[in-house]
């Protein structure tokens, strides 16, 4: 009696079980959906009291929100004015084996105006600092900005860095609450593109 299957047999069924393999490889390093993102402590570089810790867990619920597993990295975003990964940051990120890092800064553009800046665009004028409700002669609101950048495992250059003015509000806090939430927006949207 001869051999259901040959040796051309075998290599058929060794190539197609190859192929899936690689394939399903490929698709689970696909960013989108299930990518796995390492969120580094949001940085301070306003000179003001933040809540950073609460800044960064909102950072994480909007991105688990958009269907990325998100965690908080014990680590902390740098204090430089250009974003890039620590030591710490990569470190931490290939232990928790994430295929993203996002760092992110609120920084008083004021407290550095020597610094070289991001032209921004401004669809119909700037925002107003002050508030319909508050009583005359409140002085202006601080606009602070935010600054966020995300970067692949091993890769010093950014997917996506970017600038955006934090719209002021009665309460610093709320308004860097709602910052939290278009940055996971972006980086969600970003990451789905991809």
């Amino acid at each position: 009696m001869r051999p259901v299957c040959s040796t051309s047999c075998v290599l058929l069924v060794l190539l197609l079980v190859s192929t899936s393999f690689v394939w399903s490889q490929e698709l689970s390093s696909q960013p989108g959906s299930g990518a796995k993102v390492c969120v580094a402590e949001v940085n301070n570089r306003t000179g003001k009291s933040l809540f950073v810790e609460r800044m960064t867990e909102r950072l994480v619920r909007g991105l688990s929100e958009s269907k990325l597993i998100a965690v908080v990295m014990d680590s902390t975003t740098t204090s430089d004015r250009e974003l890039h990964p620590t030591l710490e940051n990569s470190q931490e990120l290939k232990r928790r084996e994430c295929n993203y890092l996002v760092l992110t800064q609120v920084a008083d553009p004021r407290a550095h105006p020597t610094e070289l800046k991001i032209p921004e665009i401004s669809i119909g004028g700037r925002a107003p600092s002050v508030d319909a409700s508050d009583p005359p002669g409140t002085p202006p609101r601080d606009n602070l900005e935010v600054r966020f950048a995300l970067f692949r495992p091993g890769s010093p250059k950014a997917v996506t860095d970017t600038t955006f003015p934090a719209q002021p509000s009665a309460n610093v806090s709320d308004s860097l609450m709602q910052a939290m939430d278009r940055v996971a927006n972006r980086i969600g949207h970003d990451l789905k593109k991809k």
